[in-house]
């Protein structure tokens, strides 16, 4: 699968455009935690981007996945707060029963109707990460049921960013990722350990083999 940006074979990064990316945004949900983990773990400190999450949680208990991601990662990571500075190297999880949006610069957060019986929604995320940042964002969908995510990733592929889709086949929960790939907008298809180099290798304009 090719477009202009980027080449994939086989799950391989073979070619990376020189392209600015500031938001990196990963929606997960059943068997979130554990792919969440790898996928963070060899991001660097200085990462350039911003990076996004939203894993689907029980609305009504307090997260802990700020705190459990942050002890695999080098990046920061933190539970979102409403108008928020987007920082580069920082890791933002979204609160739950929040949608996590984005404004320029800022995180937004909204407590609006449930998305595919969701709230934080992965579609709602993606759609805000497109909107406001066009060809500068990343989009991956990770493990999970449901098809939460697989519009996010079309708006972000029809504005001109980039998208990544954990391997339906290496997956924990594989209905959501192919619901992604069904929508024939998925740039990238990768094993879980791969996604997170590959996402340094966007974001730094690395263009060294994954």
């Amino acid at each position: 699968m090719k477009n202009n940006k980027v080449v994939s074979v086989h799950g391989s990064l073979v070619a990376v455009a020189n392209r600015r990316y500031d938001v990196v945004a990963i929606g997960a949900s059943a068997g979130g935690l554990s792919a969440l983990m790898e996928v963070l773990s060899p991001i660097p400190q200085d990462f350039p981007s911003s990076i996004l999450i939203v894993q689907h949680l029980h609305p009504q208990r307090k997260s802990l996945l700020a705190p459990l991601l942050a002890q695999k990662t080098a990046l920061h990571v933190k539970q979102a707060e409403h108008g928020e500075p987007l920082l580069p190297g920082v890791a933002y999880v979204a609160p739950p029963d929040e949608h996590l949006l984005v404004g320029p610069g800022k995180v937004q957060l909204v407590h609006s109707q449930l998305v595919h019986f969701s709230r934080p929604s992965i579609d709602l995320l993606f759609e805000s990460v497109a909107g406001t940042y066009g060809s500068r964002c990343i989009g991956v969908v990770l493990t999970g049921s449901g098809r939460d995510g697989a519009a996010g990733i079309r708006a972000i592929k029809e504005a001109g960013g980039t998208t990544m889709v954990q391997d339906p086949g290496h997956s924990e929960f594989r209905i959501m990722p192919d619901a992604a790939l069904a929508t024939g907008c998925v740039d990238l298809v990768l094993p879980v350990a791969e996604i997170g180099q590959t996402m340094v290798q966007l974001c730094t304009g690395s263009k060294q083999h994954a």
